[in-house]
Formats: structure tokens, sequence, C-alpha cells
């Protein structure tokens, strides 16, 4: 299966742009991180949008010390800790970014990747050695993995209580593998 997370790196710039295009666009593109000289990945199939004005988002009062990561450069990776597990987001503008909600496993995944909690547990994501670094490294990376068409659904995000009526989770929709 190594075959299908070959693929082009995604470019700094894609992550430069507007944070609902980027979430919209990273659908079907390949996460992969390195373990142990190999990799885990898997199909980004849902994700959401978090934006500067948006008070569901980390970094919505500002920076401090838990958020830093949001507001480094595009294509960073923010990861924070909720309920004692990770959940991995992609910067894009300065403050806002894109979390992966869930993927579907192509290589070395054995875990369920339904949810942010468990795409992070699925790929070996932590906070204390993936926050803060850039999604384009040896460690984790995103790669165009051939997109095939799909339709695109857009719904209300799940888990917020603030704002949690804007329509900023997209998905691909009747993949399997998209959270309920």
């Amino acid at each position: 299966m190594g075959h299908e997370a070959a693929g082009r790196l995604l470019a700094p710039r894609f992550y430069d742009r507007d944070t609902i295009a980027v979430a919209t666009d990273l659908l079907g593109k390949v996460v992969r991180v390195r373990r142990r000289g190999g990799w885990k990945s898997g199909a980004i199939v849902e994700d959401e949008a978090y934006l500067r004005d948006d008070p569901a988002n980390h970094a919505y009062r500002g920076l401090n010390r838990r958020n830093q990561s949001m507001f480094k450069g595009p294509g960073t990776l923010y990861v924070y800790s909720i309920h004692t597990v990770y959940c991995m987001n992609i910067v894009t503008q300065r403050g806002e970014a894109v979390l992966i909600r869930a993927v579907e496993p192509l290589e070395n995944i054995s875990l369920p990747t339904n949810g942010p909690g468990k795409v992070c547990r699925a790929l070996g994501i932590t906070r204390d050695v993936h926050d803060g670094l850039t999604i384009e490294g040896p460690e984790v990376q995103i790669v165009d993995g051939g997109r095939r068409t799909f339709e695109l659904g857009t719904s209300s995000r799940i888990g917020v209580t603030k704002a949690k009526r804007l329509p900023l989770r997209f998905f691909i929709t009747g993949n399997p593998f998209v959270s309920r």
C-alpha cells in the first residue's frame, strides 16, 4: 500500500490562503507521520476551520503559552490536549487553523481514525513531539495523494459550545471514515 501515500509535498504557500479554502482543499490529501523508519498515513476525509473572529478558536483571545503555535507561520502544526487526547491543527493565517477530524487509513494504521483524537492516536501525534513543527518537515507531511473526485459535505462543527452553528466542518460525503 506504500504507493498510495507517495505524492508531491504541498508547498508552504498552500497553507498561506483563506482558511476555509485550505480546509476544503485538504480533503483527499494525505497526512503522513514518520514512525520507526516508515510512514503512517491516511487521506484526510473530514476537517474543521477555525477563524480569527471565532470564539471557539483557541487563538480568539490572543497569544498565550498553550496556543503559541497558532501564531507561527502557515503550515505550522498546532497540537493541543483535551480530555487526555491530542488534536492536530494546521495553521493557515496568523491565529487561524484547520483541525484534522478524520482520515481514511492508507499505511501502517490499525486504530480507528474517525475523530480528531483518534487521528492523533493512530498517527502517533503528540503535543510534546509535534506541536510547532512545520507540516513540510521530515517528521510530518501532507502530500497530494492524487485526489479523487468526491462530493463535498458541509455542516456545523462538532464538539464546540461557542459559534457551533457556523458551517465550518467539511467532509467527503459518504466516506465511511468520517466521524459521526
